[in-house]
């Protein structure tokens, strides 16, 4: 199999396949003859620097065309790629590059300052977008590769930890058809619109793997968030299909007056709970119901409501067809076998296996009727605005401050993002705790990791509450 072949070659040539809009305005559409073709000479390019099947290419690039080539371009000759997100710091980076060692960077000019402070020139080759001469190399021809050789890699959240590299087979692109359907309901000459950012486990495979599966064009929106301008490019780019996260529903519904266009029939969201005042309220300005749905990094999309007709404030739907899954003691497990885009497991970790149940670390409840509805995760992820943010992270850039003894972070509810970070922190000695304080170490933590990480909320504390071991209790802090 070889997506680039198989899905983007075989496309009618002079169809739609990318709507790209960029910050300064402007707008190109993409055939897919001119993704093939320029896919294949930055796959070309690839293959002079030295790329072949197996090795990793690391891309940190915006919404813009050039990250979706990349990305074809990696599948056309079986080099894996690792989309990162622009949010990235130094450090952040570096523990991508120590882990994953690419053999090629390809970065825009506005994130170069960020790949510098790391070792990346020293490990990889940088090609620094956008260039035309990228694209001048002679173009490289899809090779067949096996269903289970390596596609792509996707980093976790951490819990306990650094994250960890998910590594997802060449079926996953295939079996990204099933969700494609089901759930986000594309259809041939479709317009798709996923909001989330490059380098999300959500963004490439809605952004235009999924689309383009459903013979849809995909929009990529170089942008940042602003409710306003999501409306208007509703109307102006003629959507069908609108992906965004719960809290972006939430906050445009807040915020502006809900307008929808003629063309818009369907409304998808996943990442966390949706709240039955959203779901209302885009209702009655639109007409539709926004489906919700489930997935994990390691698994991919997994639920959805039966239909537009069949959804429940709060659910996330029912398994998608032919997955199984089922409550253990209250966790959700699936069956990997049923799940065609299950991963194959952590690079540097054994194999995943299809063989055994995977438990999800989500807590969830089932009506009578099998909807699911989301509860709570089992371990101390944070999932704010539907970003999973693990404490260690955090915690780890916090206690690198000179006035940090000790930090502990833990989730705290909140209206319109489902979760804040709330960090806990001790002074060390000589500092005393004031909110000028809090604000500094906000702004550290924003310097040095990806800013959706930084505590939203510091409270100071004389000492944090631990076992007779000496482990932190997080659930007494959060608690409190």
């Amino acid at each position: 199999m070889n997506f680039a072949r198989d899905v983007v070659d075989a496309a009618p040539a002079d169809a739609v396949a990318l709507v790209e809009l960029g910050r300064d305005g402007s707008r190109r559409e993409w055939t897919f003859a001119e993704v093939s073709r320029a896919s294949a000479c930055l796959a070309g390019r690839l293959r002079s620097e030295g790329v072949a099947a197996g090795d990793v290419v690391m891309t940190l690039v915006g919404n813009r065309s050039e990250w979706a080539l990349a990305l074809v371009a990696c599948f056309r000759i079986g080099a894996v790629a690792l989309p990162c997100t622009e949010q990235l710091r130094a450090a952040d980076l570096e523990t991508r590059l120590d882990l994953v060692g690419p053999k090629v960077v390809i970065a825009d000019e506005r994130n170069l300052g960020e790949l510098n402070r790391t070792r990346a020139r020293e490990r990889a080759s940088v090609i620094v977008t956008p260039d035309p001469s990228i694209y001048a190399a002679d173009p490289a021809r899809a090779v067949e590769l096996d269903p289970e050789a390596p596609a792509l890699i996707v980093f976790t959240s951490g819990t306990t930890g650094r994250p960890k590299a998910a590594v997802h087979p060449q079926r996953y692109l295939a079996g990204q058809e099933l969700m494609a359907r089901a759930w986000l309901g594309a259809k041939r000459g479709d317009v798709v619109w996923c909001t989330a950012s490059s380098g999300w486990s959500k963004s490439a495979r809605n952004a235009f793997v999924a689309p383009w599966l459903r013979g849809a064009a995909g929009v990529l929106h170089d942008a940042r968030f602003d409710p306003a301008e999501r409306l208007d490019v509703l109307a102006r780019e003629r959507v069908n299909v609108l992906c965004m996260s719960p809290t972006e529903y939430r906050l445009v519904a807040r915020r502006v007056p809900i307008r929808a266009p003629a063309s818009l029939r369907r409304l998808v969201a996943a990442g966390e709970a949706l709240d039955a005042e959203t779901l209302e309220l885009w209702r009655e300005a639109t007409g539709l119901a926004i489906l919700d749905g489930y997935g994990q990094t390691e698994t991919a999309h997994l639920t959805a409501p039966p239909g537009p007709g069949e959804t429940r404030p709060g659910s996330m739907g029912r398994p998608l067809p032919g997955v199984r899954m089922w409550i253990d003691d209250g966790e959700l497990v699936v069956d990997p076998a049923s799940v065609p885009t299950f991963f194959t497991g952590y690079l540097g970790g054994p194999p995943a296996g299809r063989s055994q149940p995977w438990r999800t670390g989500d807590r969830v409840r089932r009506d009578d009727d099998g909807y699911l509805y989301f509860q709570s995760r089992t371990d101390d992820v944070i999932v704010s605005s539907g970003y999973r943010i693990g404490p260690f992270e955090v915690e780890s850039v916090l206690q690198s401050h000179p006035a940090v003894a000790e930090a502990a972070v833990v989730g705290m509810p909140d209206p319109d993002r489902g979760e804040i970070v709330r960090a806990v922190v001790v002074p060390a000695a000589g500092y005393a705790p004031s909110p000028e304080l809090g604000r500094e170490l906000q702004e550290h933590v924003k310097r040095l990791t990806a800013p959706y990480k930084h505590p939203r909320l510091v409270e100071f504390a004389a000492e944090l509450p631990r076992t007779a071991s000496g482990k932190l209790r997080r659930a007494e802090l959060r608690r409190r």
